[in-house]
């Protein structure tokens, strides 16, 4: 027996207090996530990261913009990477883009990460999405998933166009050898996508979709959340395998 906040004993609560605390939960949730109940978490070894929206990063985006920000997943992967009850990641994506300095850090990261990745490209993969969606050691596009690949732009005052040009063209560079040095596309047919003009718009660029990302070699293979997760165990069980091989007796 034990007192609860008013004061009363939990013998002297009203009856059906646990009904009606049940009830309320089972209104809250149809009212947050429209269902009456959702699947409990469980101990999973796999660490889930979604990319949604614009990825934010060193300018606050307005507040009626879906964001990702970049300062919130590099804590997150430094994490699963330090955690030994994880021993994977996926990574899904659903991104128009954003800014380029903070896509090109995320992708850095979860390219260097010990543990298995495999990523999955849902609803569009676009401009900087396209570096992270490459990212991982297995990458995956839905069938019916997207991704724009055009040339960087800059918003906003441009001081000293030949200064301006030759940055635009740097920072261009380390986007192309960050794709090309993490997928099976060439730099050639990477550039041709880049610069294509007549498919897009009021830009020069190509979109691709699902299979056509996989023909180019941008993507490995078209799937979806199951065939992922499948990978990502398979590749979770072989490196377990190989630390177990040189591990010393």
């Amino acid at each position: 027996m034990w007192q609860t906040r008013n004061g009363m004993t939990s013998e002297q609560q009203e009856p059906g207090a646990d009904e009606k605390r049940k009830t309320g939960n089972v209104v809250e949730t149809i009212q947050q996530l429209g269902q009456t109940a959702t699947p409990a978490p469980a101990e999973s070894n796999i660490f889930c990261m979604t990319i949604i929206g614009q990825v934010e990063g060193h300018l606050v985006l307005p507040p009626q913009n879906k964001t990702t920000k970049y300062e919130h997943l590099i804590p997150q992967l430094v994490a699963a990477e330090q955690n030994p009850k994880i021993e994977g990641v996926l990574i899904v994506l659903n991104t128009v883009g954003g800014d380029v300095e903070a896509g090109l850090a995320i992708a850095e990261m979860i390219s260097s990460l010990s543990k298995p990745t495999v990523t999955l490209v849902l609803g569009g993969g676009h401009s900087i999405g396209v570096p992270i969606a490459v990212a991982g050691n297995l990458s995956f596009i839905a069938e019916t998933a997207t991704m724009t690949i055009h040339p960087i732009r800059l918003n906003g005052l441009v001081i000293g166009v030949p200064q301006t040009f030759e940055y635009l063209d740097k920072m261009q560079e380390r986007v192309v050898r960050f794709v090309t040095a993490h997928s099976n596309v060439t730099e050639q047919t990477f550039k041709d996508l880049m610069f294509k003009t007549g498919e897009l718009t009021r830009d020069i660029g190509t979109t691709v979709i699902g299979a056509d990302a996989v023909k180019h070699g941008l993507i490995d293979r078209v799937g979806g959340l199951g065939e992922a997760i499948r990978e990502l165990n398979m590749r979770i069980e072989a490196h377990k395998q190989s630390k177990l091989a040189v591990s010393p007796v």
